[in-house]
């Protein structure tokens, strides 16, 4: 069915709640495992149903910010999916108490089990109204950064479409467009500081009210960490800091040499890597997406039935236009068995790399439709970034095609800003520890954080004191630190699974895509360390993983032709 077609229907509370305590009741009666499995089923349909709605409200209000229907509809249900949330937590006190446990475990593992466990830490009633508060704050973030029109060479453009121009290899063009972007923000600075500070007396509220000294230890229930602790992130920042970051810096001072900049950088000279421009991709829009349909049909059978699924259904919004929500996504509608995928094409690489990153999501998505429950068809994030992140380095394949002249020169930038954002990523998440840890911080104490992690992550740049960037405020514009807290050391650890896949593809490129397919089968049936292990990788959190990627990188970068890109 074309997305179009998909049917919407506001999932009234009331007739949920009632239909939530007969399938609960029926579930805890059960007289055997059939009538219990049975009510399992059950309950897994009804949550796949609502979980369908909610993302198809989600998704067209994304598509369309000012379409009232939806953004009531949003409305609605930020402030009802607490609620939601309390019926799910009720179902999971009685699965896990249920007598037919065993053969539950059996039929469906014990995974499912340990997740269920932990979400019962993580959510209570005490906190309903903290959570619809957070709700509706992150929505007013996201209406905020939608409804920006940045004066620029006579238009007014949204963020989205300000990239193109933050790149141009003219240092005219290139610095008025951060410097338009930067006024944006700076002149909502005080908004954005207040929706963030608001956010973190909730999120420390809620921590308190379930019994955590702060939301460090709730926020890693609520991302689902089932294999590794606070303690293991602090280890993997270290290793990053003594195996990345001299890297990355070297390659921003090879950089700074080839484009003629003075080290360490700005915020608007770091974006260029070339004097003569950063790898753009030929043809158009429609090019794009054709090219990355002929990619998907040449590297195996699922991939090229799932390409033409989403084609052939409409499942990409991918043009960026007013009124459209910034960044992009991938979600999924179970009732339909499909994914979607939504994002802000901009003339550049970046647009290569959604249909390659968001892709790899989407495609994990549909070889785990089938899987029941839906509860074991999705891992917890950091996995599900492996499937994006390693789709981007298949896409190799087709770089010719997708750039042309300037295949070798976005290879070379791909694997470059692989490298570098690994650091930037870590700092992200740290950043959110030093926060949450102390959430009395005032909003310039904030700032201050960031400046002094940027200098232990990221010496390359220059905190000049410019506006915005230069003042050390650049995290406000990072969507994941408002929306998703500590989601974002899982684009890190994953980024660096994905680099060890690179380094097999250099080898066999048949072995790399065996090994990724491993994975991907496996879906949401193994934690974030088994599926690295099932795959034959090391684990990010053993430091000879970021030791050996960053040594083949080096050697990669290093051999006879890759300095071709210099000129």
């Amino acid at each position: 069915m074309k997305f179009s077609e998909m049917k919407y229907e506001r999932p009234d509370f009331d007739a949920v709640r009632a239909k939530a305590e007969k399938i609960i009741n029926d579930f805890a009666s059960a007289d055997s495992f059939k009538e219990a499995d049975k009510a399992f089923l059950c309950w897994d349909s009804f949550t796949s149903h609502i979980d369908t709605m909610m993302s198809l409200a989600y998704t067209r209000n994304s598509i369309d910010t000012t379409d009232e229907f939806y953004e009531k509809e949003v409305e609605y249900i930020d402030e009802v999916s607490p609620l939601f949330v309390e019926m799910e937590q009720n179902f999971t006190k009685k699965l896990i108490d249920n007598k037919y446990r065993p053969q539950l475990e059996e039929k469906y593992g014990s995974l499912l089990f340990l997740n269920a466990e932990i979400s019962l830490k993580s959510f209570s009633p005490e906190i309903i109204a903290e959570t619809q508060e957070t709700n509706k704050l992150e929505t007013s973030y996201q209406k905020l950064l939608a409804s920006a029109q940045i004066e620029f060479e006579g238009e007014k453009r949204n963020i989205s479409q300000m990239y193109p121009f933050k790149q141009s290899p003219d240092d005219t063009i290139r610095r008025a467009a951060w410097k338009a972007e930067a006024s944006f923000y700076s002149e909502h600075g005080e908004e954005l500081d207040r929706i963030y500070d608001n956010m973190v007396s909730l999120r420390t509220k809620m921590a308190e009210k379930l019994g955590y000294e702060n939301f460090v230890r709730l926020g890693y229930l609520q991302m689902n960490r089932n294999c590794y602790t606070p303690e293991d992130i602090a280890e993997f920042r270290k290793a990053v800091i003594k195996y990345i970051v001299p890297v990355a810096d070297r390659l921003y001072r090879e950089q700074a040499k080839r484009t003629g900049f003075e080290y360490p950088l700005t915020f608007s000279d770091a974006a260029l890597k070339f004097r003569d421009g950063n790898p753009c991709p030929v043809g158009s829009s429609e090019d794009i997406l054709k090219t990355g349909s002929d990619l998907y049909h040449e590297l195996s059978p699922e991939t090229s039935e799932f390409i033409d699924t989403m084609f052939e259904n409409e499942l990409m919004d991918v043009m960026s236009k007013k009124g459209k929500a910034g960044g992009g996504y991938c979600t999924n509608f179970s009732d339909y068995k499909v994914p979607f995928i939504f994002s802000n094409f901009n003339g550049t690489a970046d647009d290569v790399e959604v249909i390659t990153h968001e892709a790899g999501h989407a495609f994990a998505y549909y070889m785990a439709r089938n899987i029941v429950p839906s509860a074991n068809q999705s891992p917890t994030l950091e996995a599900c970034e492996i499937h994006s992140m390693t789709m981007e380095f298949f896409g190799w394949r087709k770089s010719d095609a997708f750039f042309g002249k300037q295949a070798k020169k976005f290879r070379y930038s791909h694997l470059f800003s692989a490298i570098t954002f690994i650091p930037y990523g870590t700092m992200v998440d740290h950043f959110q520890h030093i926060v949450y840890e102390n959430p009395k911080l005032t909003p310039q104490q904030r700032h201050e954080v960031w400046s002094e992690l940027m200098g232990q992550y990221m010496p390359w740049m220059k905190l000049d004191g410019s506006p915005f960037y230069g003042e050390g405020k650049g995290w406000q514009r990072q969507i994941h630190i408002y929306e998703n807290p500590f989601y974002y050391i899982d684009y890190c650890l994953a980024q660096t699974v994905a680099l060890e896949f690179w380094v097999i593809m250099q080898r066999s490129h048949e072995q790399a895509w065996e090994q990724y397919m491993r994975l991907v089968r496996k879906a949401g049936t193994q934690t974030f360390t088994q599926l690295v292990e099932t795959a034959g990788l090391i684990s990010p959190f053993k430091e000879e993983a970021l030791k050996e990627v960053a040594q083949s990188a080096v050697k990669y970068l290093d051999r006879p032709g890759a300095r071709a890109v210099d000129s």
